[in-house]
């Protein structure tokens, strides 16, 4: 074997069909396209979410409501969820890296907790926002709030 006699695997390659070649090919004249229209046309490339000159989707359903683009997007937890992770990882100390390395958190997340359950033990939990109830109920356990 070598580089004048390398063929592909037999069956594997196709011969494209040669359209525009003569009435007596069969797919002379329109080359298979059809009449017409622009996909008939060279070049013609249909743009996304056109519906063949239908009014389409994204026009014909209102626009409502807006984004705010200065909303400050937090990823809730629940004190009981903080308990939980307690019981499994006996820590003394709560923070994003063990939100994050228990999989809790994303790693760019904004953590607030809310009051949802309730903490047994005394723990320190640094996160970015707190409930005025999850506070309450994290110092009532003996433990600590602080904002980071």
């Amino acid at each position: 074997m070598n580089l004048s006699n390398l063929k592909p695997a037999a069956g594997s390659t196709k011969v494209g069909k040669r359209v525009g070649r003569g009435q007596g090919s069969g797919k002379g004249a329109t080359a298979a396209r059809g009449h017409k229209g622009a996909q008939s046309r060279s070049g013609y490339s249909r743009k996304r979410g056109f519906e063949g000159g239908q009014m389409p989707l994204q026009r014909r359903v209102p626009k409502f409501g807006f984004n705010n683009f200065n909303r400050v997007a937090y990823k809730a937890i629940n004190l009981d969820a903080i308990q939980a992770l307690i019981e499994k990882t006996s820590a003394t100390i709560v923070d994003i890296e063990l939100l994050y390395n228990n999989g809790l958190v994303g790693k760019n997340d904004l953590v607030k907790v809310l009051s949802r359950g309730e903490v047994k033990s005394a723990v320190e939990v640094k996160v970015h926002a707190f409930s005025a109830t999850a506070i309450q109920a994290i110092e009532k356990a003996g433990g600590k709030a602080v904002t980071i």
